[in-house]
């Protein structure tokens, strides 16, 4: 993933941050485009799969301009470190920088100064692969306990994945369980002003229900058949939603896109949980009286100015 070229002439950060965070169908999207329109706002995404391009359905890219929207080739893999850099770029570059997501990493990449881990070096992410292979998930597990003992308590011996990149980071003297690791607004680079929206647990699945519907109506399994036909990155890949739409018959699709899309909502609702200073909002009204309860939240914490 490109960032883009350093410049001398590159602006002061955004004298502040509004930042809508919510589970997928929460409505975000429409509370955005009001407070775009209303307040001038120039809306950043922090979504991982809306960066990339060819996939406007499935990724649910709104009707409106806005940033980190469908700006990676299928074929690019996808980095929090970068997106972090470009979206700091984004907001920066902003008069009203409005961040919204559901992605809780990257939205928490947007937002933060946090250092992220470093990319891995190439070939590492191979060798480390192989290790775990061959030591077997216990071995690689103490492996992890006498390089980094606070990262072993964080992952588990059978989480492969996770093993390998914190064997790899331990390597490089860093480790997938910093000392320091605070989250959201305690590290803001600016202020910040944080909303999210929630909803019953039963109308978020409504929602969903029906969100996976509409995918399907506009196209998604022509969307997500073009895509699946041309050379794809692993990142790319785990885009909820495209291999079932390009490969299933469409009942099928829209049920496994609905199931896997609510499992992914009640995860991103444990990331609302962990939010500090967050001002939590009733996502069943309606898109305008939302937009209103922000912009007067807003201009009473000076993070909007008056228009």
């Amino acid at each position: 993933m490109s960032s883009p070229t350093a410049s001398s002439s590159r602006p002061a950060p955004a004298r502040s941050v509004l930042a809508l965070f919510g589970p997928t169908a929460s409505g975000k999207t429409a509370v955005a485009g009001i407070l775009r329109e209303r307040l001038g706002a120039t809306v950043i995404s922090a979504d991982s799969a809306a960066l990339y391009a060819e996939l406007p359905v499935i990724t649910a890219a709104p009707d409106y301009p806005a940033q980190l929207v469908g700006v990676l080739p299928l074929s690019e893999d996808v980095s929090v470190g970068a997106y972090q850099r470009l979206a700091h770029a984004a907001i920066d570059e902003a008069e009203l920088p409005l961040v919204v997501g559901g992605t809780g990493l990257y939205f928490r990449a947007a937002l933060s100064a946090l250092e992220l881990p470093p990319p891995p070096e190439p070939g590492r992410r191979e060798h480390w692969q192989q290790e775990v292979d061959r030591l077997g998930p216990e071995a690689a597990h103490a492996l992890l306990a006498e390089r980094d003992p606070a990262a072993a308590a964080r992952v588990h011996a059978n989480d492969r994945k996770r093993l390998v990149r914190a064997l790899e980071l331990a390597e490089a003297g860093s480790s997938l369980a910093p000392a320091t690791d605070r989250l959201w607004t305690e590290q803001a680079r600016v202020p910040t002003l944080v909303v999210a929206l929630e909803l019953p647990l039963d109308e978020l699945d409504r929602r969903i229900d029906e969100r996976a519907r509409a995918m399907a109506t506009a196209g998604a399994a022509a969307e997500a058949r073009r895509a699946w036909a041309q050379p794809l990155s692993a990142t790319a890949r785990k885009v909820l939603g495209l291999e079932q739409f390009a490969t299933l018959p469409e009942a099928e699709a829209i049920e496994a896109v609905a199931r896997a899309t609510r499992r992914l909502a009640r995860y991103q609702r444990k990331w609302l949980r962990r939010m500090p200073d967050v001002t939590t909002l009733d996502g069943t009204r309606t898109a305008e009286e939302l937009a209103n309860e922000i912009v007067a939240l807003g201009r009473a914490r000076e993070h909007l100015s008056r228009h």
